[in-house]
């Protein structure tokens, strides 16, 4: 599913910036649902990040933040 479509469909879903390429879906509820894993990865390879501070970060600054309603959601696949 890509984000223009996404945009389009649900116009007031959020989105975690950078991670476009990580989107798996869309809830019924209109959350964007992001692959947790390639979340992780993209932020070893593009941001030169351990494993250990990507996981670090992503619990933190993204899994940890609620911005409301339509907050992203995660899954590990």
């Amino acid at each position: 599913m890509h984000i223009d479509d996404i945009s389009e469909q649900y116009p007031d879903a959020l989105k975690a910036d950078g991670f476009d390429e990580c989107i798996i879906g869309v809830t019924s509820k209109g959350c964007i649902a992001y692959d947790a894993t390639k979340m992780i990865r993209q932020m070893c390879d593009e941001d030169g990040m351990s494993m250990d501070e990507a996981m670090e970060y992503f619990d933190y600054n993204i899994d940890g933040a609620y911005v409301g309603e339509l907050t992203p959601v995660y899954i590990w696949i």
